[in-house]
């Protein structure tokens, strides 16, 4: 039966600074290294093997999906880059503390711009240095200068229909090693989430999610790897 293995990327230079990151490229840190590889030794551990694999145009996912194949021996299955499988843009918030930002927005309204399903935080100014209009990953592609949850599902949804769904349908074990809200986006759909209870699930860094589906591709079964 279809399997799905959900892999939020190890964790980066701007998770450990506790700064919005969004679309902006960071690394992964020391730490965020080893989770991925981490996760690769468990996907061997439980004989979890994924025949192709599925990412976002960022480096920290796709490190994490590079670190983690290696660990398990599968470096050479396919895979795809998309960039609609990238993070939520972050707008205006790109890039500063997010400790700073509440204490001159004020707690309430930073966690709006956070968890609320439909409000985006501020634009990105056009031009500023974390415009991505000029970055040759994106030649082609609208970028958004921001994005609320809602926003990243509308982008992620139809392209797992697309071009995910079909190979889950033929049977095939899939991994997709992406960013916690492009993730909650799939695991939204595939368990029926709430629009409100979906603002407060976390996804952590390196840690796989299975899903055991079924021909039509409901889930049957989600669950922590580590816990199985």
């Amino acid at each position: 039966m279809p399997r799905l293995i959900l892999v939020r990327h190890g964790q980066s230079q701007w998770n450990l600074e506790n700064r919005f990151t969004g679309w902006w490229d960071v690394g992964l840190t020391p730490k965020g290294e080893e989770e991925a590889r981490a996760a690769g030794r468990l996907l061997a551990e439980k004989g979890m093997l994924p025949s192709m694999a599925f990412t976002s145009f960022q480096t920290r996912a796709i490190k994490t999906l590079h670190l983690a194949l290696e660990e398990a021996d599968l470096l050479w299955i396919p895979e795809t880059k998309d960039w609609r499988l990238n993070e939520r843009h972050y707008g205006g918030l790109t890039g500063l503390d997010k400790a700073e930002t509440a204490a001159k927005h004020g707690d309430e309204q930073v966690k709006i711009w956070r968890r609320s399903f439909d409000t985006p935080p501020p634009p990105l100014a056009a031009g500023s240095e974390f415009d991505l209009a000029k970055d040759p990953r994106y030649a082609g592609v609208e970028v958004p200068a921001t994005e609320s949850l809602k926003d990243t599902i509308a982008r992620v949804l139809p392209y797992y229909e697309s071009s995910i769904a079909p190979h889950l349908k033929a049977g095939a074990t899939v991994l997709v090693s992406a960013h916690g809200n492009s993730l909650r986006a799939l695991v939204k759909h595939l368990s029926g989430i709430s629009d409100e209870e979906i603002t407060g699930l976390e996804i952590p860094t390196g840690q796989p999610i299975v899903y055991e589906l079924d021909e039509d591709l409901n889930a049957q079964e989600r669950y922590y790897l580590s816990e199985k």
